[in-house]
């Protein structure tokens, strides 16, 4: 491609960005999804939660599932001033093999989470792993959405987690399907801190 050529379509390919720039006037707090079944849909809430607190904001972390409360995310977060983090779950559901405790333990979750989601001070709220309590019908769906629908008018808040719900999808302003094409973990590789958690 010549040089004429390529400065023509940069040309054409600015102005329509510009458009969409200058249409996208609306400020309001958006909901974001991170779902599928590759790795990085934690991974990136945190970095969401790096860039907020770059920008002043306080941020609130509520993990459903995960139990665990050794990972390099939470010991790194925990010392931000801005950071509130919460570790709720029970457990890997064939670890924990307690539907009731499980559920039981979603729903003290939700409990927190609805503190945060009518919160006006918090200007990000990281739901990791919440689709989870969706699939196995730890928590109602349509009262989770109906609350996330009240959160303060400028809250941003991300959910994440594998198989998430259509109605969940359809109301997110923003969702991106993490697809996997090869995992160490097939190769008998062990989860390795610093990139597993």
């Amino acid at each position: 491609m010549t040089e004429q050529k390529h400065h023509h379509r940069m040309q054409r390919k600015k102005t329509l960005i510009d458009e969409k720039i200058a249409h996208a006037a609306t400020e309001r707090g958006v909901l974001l999804v991170h779902t599928g079944n590759g790795k990085g849909k934690s991974s990136s809430a945190f970095g969401l939660v790096a860039r907020a607190l770059g920008h002043g904001f306080r941020v609130a972390v509520v993990q459903f599932v995960k139990s665990r409360s050794d990972t390099g995310e939470e010991a790194f977060f925990r010392r931000q001033d801005n950071v509130v983090w919460h570790v709720m779950g029970e457990g890997f559901t064939w670890e924990t093999q307690d539907q009731e405790k499980d559920a039981a333990a979603a729903r003290a979750a939700w409990q927190q989470v609805r503190n945060y989601l009518q919160d006006p001070g918090i200007d990000l709220l990281v739901l990791d792993e919440l689709t989870y309590a969706f699939k196995y019908h730890w928590l109602d769906l349509s009262e989770a959405m109906q609350d996330i629908a009240m959160r303060p008018a400028i809250q941003h808040v991300v959910i994440t987690g594998r198989g998430a719900p259509e109605a969940l999808i359809a109301a997110a302003d923003t969702v991106t399907e993490m697809g996997m094409i090869k995992h160490a973990f097939a190769d008998g590789i062990k989860a390795m801190p610093g990139v597993e958690f």
